[in-house]
């Protein structure tokens, strides 16, 4: 057990990391997409938007790596703990990330669906996000943390 914990699998590689954060990113980008959409369409205000958009950035991405580890087998609260072991540092970094650049992008959240500015600033956060989002999913990794856990279970 000792041998398998010095070793850290998987191995924090940069690809296994890369790997990781786009696995994330899906989830995130789903979630944050279906939010800003909902959000806008509603004609809620940027800061209900950005909640509804985080909120769901969180359910898509813990439901992306529970729908993996149950169909190895877990059961339901097993596999939510393995989901938030796994996701919740990853996110929180990719929502700070995304969420600060959308609103610091002149005119991004009020640009509206139709808007080439809205979607333009939406793909370059996710986009700096994800590039972020990677190291610090790589050392995670390499601590035998975050994506490392869902590991066991592919």
């Amino acid at each position: 057990m000792s041998d398998t914990h010095a070793h850290h699998h998987p191995k924090a590689t940069w690809s296994t990391a890369a790997s990781a954060t786009l696995h994330c990113l899906t989830g995130c980008a789903i979630g944050e997409v279906l939010g800003m959409v909902i959000g806008t369409w509603l004609g809620l205000g940027n800061v209900a938007t950005i909640v509804l958009a985080v909120a769901l950035a969180f359910v898509f991405g813990y439901a992306l790596t529970m729908r993996g580890v149950l169909k190895a087998g877990l059961p339901v609260r097993r596999a939510l703990k393995v989901a938030l072991a796994a996701d919740t540092v990853s996110i929180i970094v990719m929502e700070i990330v995304d969420n600060a650049i959308m609103i610091t992008v002149p005119g991004a959240m009020d640009a509206g669906l139709g808007s080439g500015l809205f979607w333009g600033a939406l793909a370059f956060a996710l986009a700096v996000a994800f590039v972020l989002t990677v190291p610090v999913n790589k050392w995670m990794i390499g601590r035998g943390r975050g994506h490392a856990v869902v590991h066991a279970y592919h």
